[in-house]
């Protein structure tokens, strides 16, 4: 496979092409200040144990000489040798590299401080910050800037004297160097403003004084956006333009990306974003210039990455996400095991949502991501017989890791096929992420030898007479049905369905549909039919979609705006009648929205019979999932894999 053929970025030989592209963890928590924790070290072990030919880490400070570091790592002294050493020493035991990513900052989209000069922030010029337009940031003096320089090269010093193979320059993202680069925010008049020659001058000196620090060879990539796909922001143009000027100042490779905050949608793909959607920024980079280039992007699909190589449409592939999700994605890639492959959902609830609620970086679909050492899967002492009520995320999840140990499983399932509420959540065609989890998951169950009981349903006296050492109830949830005036003559009318029956199949809708709920399951529901040509509105009566991340909301809201489906936040349901629903404004407006149909999406309540029915009657019996409370997909697949961990 192209996959596994060596590689090379200048003087650096690289074992395969594939690369685990750089993204803030939270797990650099300093036993001194600026080191690696263990945890991160055993981290980025796991990934270079998995396969990964060259391992750029989180991304880190040459200083906190013009802006505080948030959870970055500081390479500022030769103290840094060390722990930048033991990182090194530790990932090349398994054959990978080390490429140290250099930011100089964040700019305006570092988080302000209101009880700061300008919020604390700084950028190339006076302009808003990302998250509080009303501060405006302190636009950088020369005199910051020639200290920037300075120390990016003693930054590269240290880092080529602690044995690390390479260097990124991260210019991506609208950080702080893109901000330099791209006019929309660059409105200096002095040397570093202007044309393009002016705005890339500070890149050019940052390159030029790593090559000074680290060595005139010292292979140095460059990660940028191609284009921002944001109106004022760079197009696709000058980004090949600067492709060609970086080629000529002497980068090694260039890593292809695109987007920045207020396009997160592209620089973080969610769910609904396609596989390997920037593969064609990468493939128009490689037309001029001569230099490999790096490709990244929803590229966890091993079809599609080797394809990607062979076609020549990028010299290396650029994985984060899918990583996090299974780090020896590359081991069962070549060793062609790709039904093991645990793949990544897009969600961002166990990664980035982490992160902004000041945890460290996990994955919704592999609890020991970040914590490696302590969530080791290993043999049970005791085999013990487990009963598992609930074929859904945390059902499954937690027969494929109580399998894994040893334990004599059995796993019961009242419906037709294992999948639960995973079920109707992986039929849009924009959910495939899912439908490839839910396949995942079911193919272990299967090749684990869990016994599977489809069609049965495990009855307290069953289960009794049973005797398991241990249960593991998993029932779920049912859809809530809300009491509102009229909704019993609309059920029974059959023009009242829940979004699950119709994501099912199971409930015929109409040319027009109005759905009561504008949370996640109801903006994506209403995405579906709006791609099928119907009218729909959803209504909410708090915000929409604040049960996801917002680089998911954000992007989903385009995708229902592009689509012509219509969102009414705060406005409250008063009644359904046979011609639609009766709704409220926030000024108590009344109005009526005409509809065909009128779908149920305001939540689930939990399936809690079983528990109660089992608690107290047998030693071991433990409830996970939707049956304890109804959330997402992260919290179904944390709680089956730690129960059953630890029984």
């Amino acid at each position: 496979m192209k996959l596994f053929e060596s590689g090379r970025i200048g003087r650096l030989h690289v074992k395969n092409r594939i690369i685990m592209a750089a993204m803030l963890t939270g797990l650099n928590e300093p036993t001194e200040k600026g080191s690696f924790s263990q945890r991160a070290i055993d981290f980025y072990v796991a990934r270079a144990r998995g396969g990964a030919g060259l391992i750029i880490p989180s991304c880190m400070r040459p200083s906190t000489r013009i802006e505080p570091s948030w959870i970055e790592p500081v390479v500022d002294s030769e103290r840094c040798i060390r722990w930048l050493n033991d990182l090194a020493e530790a990932v090349r035991d398994y054959g990978a590299k080390v490429c140290v990513q250099l930011t100089a900052g964040f700019g305006c989209i570092f988080t302000p401080n209101p009880a700061l000069p300008h919020g604390g922030t700084v950028s190339a010029s006076s302009i808003p910050c990302f998250w509080n337009p009303d501060i405006i940031t302190r636009e950088l003096t020369i005199e910051e800037i020639e200290g920037l320089v300075a120390d990016y090269e003693l930054s590269c010093k240290i880092i080529s004297s602690a044995g690390i193979d390479a260097i990124e320059i991260h210019a991506h993202e609208g950080y702080l160097i893109d901000q330099f680069v791209t006019s929309l925010w660059n409105k200096r008049t002095d040397k570093y403003g202007g044309d393009l020659d002016g705005r890339l001058r500070l890149p050019l000196e940052l390159l030029a004084a790593a090559k000074r620090g680290a060595g005139a060879d010292f292979p140095i990539i460059y990660r940028y956006g191609l284009t921002h796909y944001l109106e004022g922001g760079r197009d696709i143009e000058e980004g090949l333009e600067i492709a060609r000027r970086l080629e000529a100042a002497g980068v090694n490779a260039l890593h292809i990306n695109a987007g920045c905050y207020e396009t997160n949608n592209w620089a973080q793909p969610p769910t609904a974003q396609p596989p390997g959607l920037l593969v064609d920024l990468a493939e128009m980079t490689k037309k001029v210039v001569n230099i490999p280039v790096i490709t990244v992007g929803k590229l966890g699909y091993p079809d599609l990455a080797e394809r990607v190589l062979k076609e020549g449409k990028a010299d290396f592939i650029a994985l984060a996400r899918s990583l996090l999700a299974d780090p020896e994605w590359p081991n069962k890639v070549k060793a062609g095991r790709l039904e093991d492959i645990t793949p990544c959902t897009g969600c961002h609830d166990g990664c980035i949502q982490r992160l902004l609620d000041g945890k460290h970086v996990s994955c919704a679909v592999n609890p020991a991501c970040g914590r490696e050492r302590e969530s080791i899967i290993s043999p049970a002492e005791n085999k013990k017989s487990v009963v598992i009520i609930g074929g859904g995320p945390s059902g499954m999840e937690a027969a494929r890791v109580a399998a894994l140990r040893g334990h004599q499983v059995t796993l019961w399932e009242k419906g037709y096929a294992l999948g639960g509420n995973l079920i109707p959540a992986a039929v849009p065609d924009f959910k495939q992420d899912y439908k490839l989890l839910l396949n995942y998951l079911i193919t272990q169950i299967k090749k684990l030898g869990v016994t599977t009981r489809l069609e049965q349903e495990a009855t307290p006296d069953l289960i009794q007479k049973m005797n398991p050492d241990v249960v593991i109830i998993a029932t779920g949830a049912n859809p809530i049905i809300p009491e509102i005036p009229g909704i019993q003559r609309g059920i029974e009318k059959e023009k009242v369905v829940t979004a699950t029956d119709v994501l099912l199949g199971k409930a015929e809708v109409g040319e027009s549909a109005v759905i009561i709920g504008a949370g996640l399951v109801g903006c994506e529901t209403a995405l579906f039919l709006a791609q099928e040509g119907k009218k729909v509105t959803a209504v909410e009566l708090y915000t929409a979609m604040r049960d996801t991340c917002w680089i998911n909301a954000m992007d989903l809201q385009e995708r229902l705006d592009g689509a012509n489906a219509k969102i009414l936040t705060h406005t409250n349901v008063l009644e359904i009648t046979d011609e639609g629903l009766i709704i409220a404004d926030e000024e108590g407006k009344k109005s009526t929205l005409e509809a065909d149909t009128i779908i149920l999406a305001v939540g689930f309540e939990p399936n809690k019979e079983p528990l109660e029915a089992l608690q107290d009657k047998l030693p071991e019996v433990y409830a996970i999932g939707d049956c304890v409370e109804s959330r997402q997909v992260m919290s179904a697949m944390w709680e089956g894999f730690h129960t059953a961990r630890l029984i």
